[in-house]
């Protein structure tokens, strides 16, 4: 300290902390002279003295004039020091870093102007001091003193051309600051931040590429920030990096695909367009760098694809097809089951679309990597269910796809079925939406037949009676009527004089027997009419009820369609068909006479020929055994209706038609306990509502039975 006062005049000191401006500038000229006179003769210890002076007691002074002085004076040593300087920068730099955080705006405004005075002379060589000049430069920009921000504008300027001149400038040590930086939201710091990374970017030596992933997140995140100029600055960063990726052979796309996935579902419209879009370039230009990711990329991807805005949208869906057209290799780190899963829980998408690529995605796993996805089966079967009951067809239609190609195998065709029974059972509503669309595909896709047969056989021994009934009616009615089953049906026709076709109607009968019209519907489809009436003959009274009608309705409906068209041209030959006029006959016995179904059938039996009717027929049509009476022509035996029969009694071309009917009967049976003991259920708990509110009066005895007039099923015993 002495040294320093014994080369500096007192009235110089004084004048440094002078108000006045100009005072305290002719001081500074002052040190400069001093410190040059000591420079040019090598005493360096008394340089150090006065810098230590100028720092101790000016510029970490309580007074504000005293601060200016001490800045000015620093950088007039400096100036002084010419090329000497950067031996005393450890001194001089620290004080005036420290100024740029003082709470008067002046003392900062002079500490800008001193930087730029010391980083002009010394140049590359307070490189030292980047990382923390750019960290006060940062705070600077956003400074509330409008001449701060001009002067750290310019010195930033000075400290840019310095940074792209040097060699000695460490990327390494600066990228940690920026990343730190990357988060401030401040728009004057994110302006300085996009400029610095824009300017390092364009120096030759300096690979900001390499270190991409540190600062790309911080760069989208200014893609929605409201000022219009830092979207275009952020926007232009990025596409020129786009481009460096496009020609450069090696990029890290694995840490940045993680941050681009993070985006793409942004809320902001520009940010999610600029993610997808890099991806969309990533999936072409990545290749196995990017099968680790394909699940995330993919989870990105698919929500984008219902996206509001159609360039969204349009990138999206050619970023799916490009992926779905990679053909990756599971020993390659492709994750199957990472992908199903993602695909799976997109399957819960309120949007069609996104819930369709996700469908596809399962159902291109399974073409190409089948085992691995009956692997993840149980994860995907639940949720595969589910979507049957998507409101959108073609998403059902798809799930349908999957099924078909899962059920290739017999245990999974039969797990399917049993599902699919199991979910029409619990959401009858799915059925009756859903259920013929269903139960088509199937046919179309894994054979009708078989789908039938596995059906029949699941619902003969099905628990629930009335689901049972549902089922079997709403499967006789596809059956009946859709056109992907018309095979189905010309085998039927065929029953009695094919092999394939009686053993089809045997296998579908069991289970028919739950519903009477279905078993009339069977018998007059597969051309068994004798044994069609004699099913009509032996339903009673508790047979015979609303449900009933309905069906009956719908049967007699049905018959006017052209599915029927052959049994109705039968009916120009009554005498050969005598059996299908007694079924017919009895159908009309059974139907209210005022209703439509009565009129349409008495209408159509009005207009059978009687021509070819004879009383021996009408004789044994109209006996009590229908399957006693045989008629003997040209050495075969033949019914009534023309079939060629194999054998007597009871057992025609195969088909043991009195077991057949005692097996629906006894069905029958079931039914008729199971709505008998559903209507007591009913009335008891009718009474016990009733007599609640009077449980002090004596509760009268049960009405018995016997005063009942006695049904026709208690009479037949």
């Amino acid at each position: 300290m002495a040294d320093a006062l014994s080369v500096i005049p007192t009235y110089v000191l004084r004048n440094l902390s002078d108000k006045l401006y100009e005072k305290r500038k002719n001081a500074a000229h002052e040190v400069e002279g001093i410190v040059k006179q000591l420079a040019s003769s090598g005493e360096h210890d008394k340089i150090s003295a006065v810098i230590n002076l100028l720092t101790t007691e000016y510029t970490y002074s309580q007074q504000a004039n005293h601060r200016k002085g001490g800045l000015i004076g620093l950088a007039a040593a400096t100036v002084g020091l010419t090329s000497e300087a950067a031996q005393h920068l450890e001194q001089i730099v620290p004080p005036v870093l420290n100024s740029f955080s003082d709470q008067d705006s002046r003392v900062r405004y002079y500490a800008c102007e001193a930087l730029y005075n010391i980083a002009k002379v010394v140049r590359g060589d307070f490189i030292i001091f980047f990382n923390q000049i750019f960290d006060a430069l940062c705070k600077l920009s956003a400074d509330i003193d409008a001449n701060v921000q001009s002067a750290a504008h310019l010195l930033d300027r000075l400290v840019k051309d310095i940074v792209t001149e040097s060699d000695q400038f460490s990327i390494e040590e600066f990228i940690p600051l920026l990343r730190e930086r990357m988060n401030v939201l401040n728009p004057y710091v994110r302006q300085f931040l996009v400029g610095w990374i824009t300017v390092l970017d364009s120096v030759p030596d300096i690979d900001m590429l390499g270190f991409l992933p540190d600062f790309l997140d911080g760069l989208f995140n200014m893609l929605s920030d409201s000022s219009h100029e830092i979207r275009q600055q952020a926007d232009s960063a990025l596409s020129e990096f786009l481009q460096e990726i496009k020609n450069s052979p090696s990029v890290d796309y694995g840490r940045m695909a993680e941050i681009l996935v993070q985006r793409a579902a942004s809320p902001d419209e520009f940010t999610r367009l600029t993610a997808i879009t890099w991806i969309n370039e990533f999936v072409k230009l990545g290749g196995d760098q990017l099968v680790p990711y394909y699940a995330d990329i993919l989870g990105a991807i698919l929500p984008c694809i219902s996206d509001k805005e159609e360039k969204i949208r349009v990138v999206a869906r050619e970023t799916n097809e490009e992926l779905r057209a990679i053909k990756a290799d599971p020993e390659e780190a492709f994750d199957v089951g990472a992908i199903l899963s993602i695909a799976r829980r997109q399957l819960d998408s309120e949007w069609e679309a996104t819930r369709i690529e996700a469908l596809h995605w399962i159902l291109t796993l399974l073409n190409r990597h089948r085992s691995e996805v009956l692997c993840f089966l149980n994860d995907i079967f639940d949720t595969l269910l589910k979507a049957l009951s998507d409101s959108s067809n073609k998403v059902v239609l798809l799930v349908l796809d999957i099924h078909a190609c899962i059920a290739q195998d017999p245990l999974h065709f039969r797990q399917l079925v049993v599902f699919l029974v199991h979910n029409f059972r619990v959401d009858h509503s799915l059925l009756e939406r859903r259920g013929a669309l269903i139960i088509c595909r199937l046919c179309v896709l894994l054979d009708a037949e078989r789908v039938y047969r596995e059906l029949s056989t699941i619902l003969e021994g099905e628990a629930d009676l009335d689901f049972a009934c549902i089922m079997v009616q709403a499967l006789n009615l596809i059956l009946v009527t859709s056109s992907e089953l018309s095979e189905l049906r010309e085998l039927l026709k065929q029953s009695l004089v094919n092999a394939a076709g009686r053993d089809l109607f045997v296998s579908l009968y069991a289970s028919w027997c739950h519903s009477p019209m279905a078993i009339i519907s069977l018998c007059l489809l597969a051309q068994m009419y004798q044994h069609a009436s004699a099913v009509i003959q032996s339903l009673v009274e508790e047979d015979i009820n609303v449900k009933f009608l309905v069906q009956l309705d719908k049967l007699i409906r049905l018959l006017e369609t052209p599915i029927f068209a052959y049994l109705r041209l039968q009916l120009l030959e009554p005498g050969r068909y005598i059996w299908l006029m007694k079924a017919l006959y009895g159908l009309l016995m059974l139907l209210p006479q005022q209703s439509a179904a009565f009129k349409i059938l008495r209408t159509r039996l009005k207009t059978v020929p009687s021509y070819s009717f004879n009383s021996d027929q009408l004789k044994r049509a109209s006996s009590g055994n229908p399957y006693s009476q045989i008629l003997h022509h040209s050495g075969s035996q033949i019914t009534e209706d023309g079939d060629v029969n194999q054998d007597n009694g009871n057992l025609q071309n195969g088909i043991n038609f009195a077991s057949r009917l005692q097996q629906f009967e006894q069905m029958r049976r079931q039914h008729r306990m199971l709505a008998k003991s559903q209507a007591q259920s009913r009335n008891y708990s009718t009474s016990l509502l009733k007599e609640g509110p009077r449980a002090e009066e004596p509760q009268q005895p049960p009405t018995s039975d016997t005063n009942r007039p006695p049904s026709r099923s208690s009479r037949r015993g």
